[in-house]
């Protein structure tokens, strides 16, 4: 038996069928600002200049793509606070299993867990790393509600909603691309402002 198998297994964790289930990442969104989009059409801009010389690392996706995501996003303002490289440690009683590992971004409102941003490498597949985020979410503990996720290389971008209850279960959004015409990044910035309004709301 795989990891992942084992993992989903004692988890539970099934993928939802319910399209209702994960509304939030097609919902219609207010429109960006002109400053917003000038400043996301910059950022791909830079993105795709230092793709001339690949691969761009972790640390440099964070510093190039995501920082300013989350700047426009309003996550460095209250009533949200980020953490970074936060540790999570889930186990698997019934297998003996410890697993460790880091949330590269977490953001919370007054210590809930609302999202957690697992960047990688831009060689990297987002979908290799469904599995960690969704690890990531599910030890989420504030386990009651949904816990929302991103997985990022710099070129790729995909959302994840989990939840332990009434039974555990995810779903996905999309694969955003910045290789896609036009700026998908407009409708990355647009789903987190979408999450960010949902928490305070919350």
């Amino acid at each position: 038996m795989t990891y992942s198998e084992l993992w989903k297994r004692n988890n539970g964790l099934k993928l939802s069928q319910n399209p209702q289930f994960f509304p939030e990442w097609s919902e219609p969104y207010p429109p960006l600002s002109d400053i917003e989009q000038q400043t996301l059409e910059r950022v791909k801009a830079n993105f795709l200049a230092l793709m001339e010389d690949p691969p761009m690392l972790e640390n440099t996706v964070k510093m190039v793509v995501l920082a300013p995501l989350l700047d426009l996003a309003g996550f460095y303002r209250p009533p949200f606070r980020i953490e970074t490289e936060t540790s999570v440690t889930v186990e698997m009683a019934d297998e003996g299993m410890v697993i460790q590992g880091r949330i590269d971004v977490l953001v919370q409102k007054h210590r809930l867990w609302l999202f957690v941003i697992e960047s990688k490498r831009s060689d990297f597949s987002v979908t290799r790393a469904i599995l960690q985020a969704l690890t990531y979410l599910l030890s989420n503990p504030e386990g009651e509600g949904s816990t929302f996720g991103m997985i990022m290389n710099g070129n790729e971008f995909l959302f994840l909603k989990a939840t332990r209850h009434p039974v555990a279960e995810y779903a996905n959004s999309r694969l955003f691309s910045l290789f896609n015409p036009g700026n998908e990044l407009d409708l990355v910035l647009q789903i987190l402002k979408q999450l960010g309004q949902i928490a305070i709301e919350g």
